[in-house]
């Protein structure tokens, strides 16, 4: 007998066959399609549902008030720290309140019955800082036996202290919570309201429309300055969320501005360099096939690295590019700036220290671009305002200065798009230097900016200034004596 019964147990479910779900199918299309009405009733249910009776007595602690609003700010600064508790405080006042409105309504009948219609709503207030929708739910089921406590002259169906504490428990639920919520209380307070009026109503009167009126405006104010504060949050962080992205697309344009600048430079360098690893071998007599060889090398990777220079360029390049005609600027054109912003009306005085001497051609285009930049943001943001430019060849690298004075004359700044800081940060990055840009205590503007220049890039640029000379130096001799033999 024992095996039948575990095999009647334990047989699995039959499966359903096609012939079954057509059946299921068929039937469901039989009732007909569902009203707009009916799913109309069941969105609403399911709002009743999440609002106020899932998890409702969940642990939601009140969290501290933000100290950047307007009324903190206006606070002394040793009083603003305590600001942040300001929710806290007020709820514990409003609590003491229902505790102190038993008390007086409860002096001459010395009582008990009387502080429990007060105690019980200063729990249910008191538990909207940990339990916000628990505590509705506390205050609205508390208020029959708070109603029996007290006498029906006082109030009926809400006693004055539970009239006023289920007001505040609303106002603080509704400021913690959805709109959704919100009126689902009202609604629940209604309905209790009515129900108690329809079967347990008194003659002497009934509080129940003073306390729906008042609620309902209490909580439309609640709501209105909840939505208010929730769509400023989503601005707030909508416009944090579009700045970090226009600061990002600001960096990807500059560091595309910087790359299409040096592809000229460093084009022109590989270009050197696969013209004389051609020319090299025509410069030795019988070379042997091994160096030979190695030109050959040498020259077909420079012009590879070519190649892939100009397809990066490519991928790098905007729409509306052009490339110049002009190669790329250096400190000697320095001058010509200067002359151009000064026919724009900008006083602008140049000193050079240190012995001036040639530099790599990838730091002097980043000093140029960095002082047509700030020489740019003078002439924006300071109109009127005398500037100066201070260029210091030292043992180290390069140092950059420009300072300009406070806007001075009738023309108004006009605002940039903060691409110029970027810019100039991005190109001392690259050439690991270092710049700081920050207002003057006069009220002008300095950029001063140091890049470094390696040892090794000037010891060989000295080599190749010494070499040059020397073969310039042998040429000259050369065709001296050629020109004496030819005079004998």
């Amino acid at each position: 007998m024992v095996e039948p019964l575990l095999l009647w147990t334990t047989r699995p479910p039959r499966p359903r066959t096609v012939v079954d779900v057509t059946d299921t199918t068929e039937q469901l299309q039989a009732r007909g399609p569902k009203s707009p009405e009916f799913h109309l009733v069941r969105e609403a249910f399911s709002g009743l549902r999440e609002a106020l009776f899932r998890d409702p007595f969940a642990y939601r602690l009140l969290p501290p008030r933000t100290t950047g609003g307007l009324m903190a700010r206006l606070l002394p600064r040793r009083v603003r720290g305590y600001a942040v508790w300001t929710p806290h405080a007020l709820v514990v006042s409003a609590a003491l309140i229902t505790v102190f409105i038993s008390y007086q309504i409860g002096l001459g009948a010395n009582d008990v019955a009387y502080l429990l219609t007060g105690f019980i709503p200063a729990a249910a207030v008191l538990m909207t800082l940990v339990r916000p929708v628990g505590a509705f739910w506390v205050s609205l089921v508390s208020t029959p036996f708070t109603a029996v406590l007290g006498h029906s002259s006082d109030g009926w169906p809400w006693a004055p202290p539970a009239l006023f504490a289920h007001i505040v428990v609303m106002v603080v639920v509704a400021a913690r919570t959805s709109p959704r919520t919100t009126v689902w209380m009202w609604l629940g307070t209604a309905a209790y309201a009515f129900v108690v009026e329809f079967f347990a109503g008194v003659g002497g009167g009934s509080d129940a429309p003073a306390m729906l009126f008042f609620s309902a405006l209490a909580l439309l104010v609640t709501t209105m300055v909840h939505v208010r504060r929730e769509a400023q949050r989503e601005v707030t962080v909508q416009r944090t969320v579009t700045a970090i992205e226009r600061d990002k697309r600001t960096l990807l344009e500059e560091r595309t501005t910087i790359a299409r600048e040096l592809h000229d430079v460093v084009a022109h360098h590989m270009s050197v360099v696969a013209i004389q690893a051609e020319a090299a071998p025509y410069r030795v007599e019988n070379p042997p096939p091994e160096l030979e060889q190695a030109f050959v090398t040498i020259r077909e990777n420079a012009v590879s690295a070519l190649t892939e220079l100009r397809r990066v360029l490519g991928v790098v390049r905007a729409e509306d590019y052009e490339a110049p005609d002009a190669p790329q600027p250096t400190l000697a054109d320095l001058d010509r700036l200067l002359d151009n912003v000064r026919d724009a009306g900008l006083t602008v005085d140049k000193v050079i220290t240190g012995a001036v001497r040639e530099l790599p051609q990838g730091v002097e285009l980043s000093a140029y671009r960095i002082v047509q930049e700030a020489l740019s943001n003078t002439l924006r943001h300071a109109p009127g305002a005398p500037a100066r430019v201070e260029v210091g060849y030292v043992l180290g690298g390069l140092g950059l200065r420009v300072v300009n004075g406070p806007a001075t004359g009738l023309v108004k700044a006009s605002p940039g798009a903060g691409h110029g800081i970027t810019g100039m940060r991005e190109r001392v990055t690259m050439l690991n230097g270092e710049m700081t840009a920050e207002p003057t205590p006069e009220g002008g503007y300095e950029v001063t900016v140091f890049l470094p220049v390696p040892l090794a890039d000037r010891t060989d640029r000295t080599d190749r200034t010494d070499r040059t000379d020397r073969t310039d130096r042998t040429d000259r001799a050369g065709q001296a004596s050629q020109a004496g033999e030819g005079r004998a």
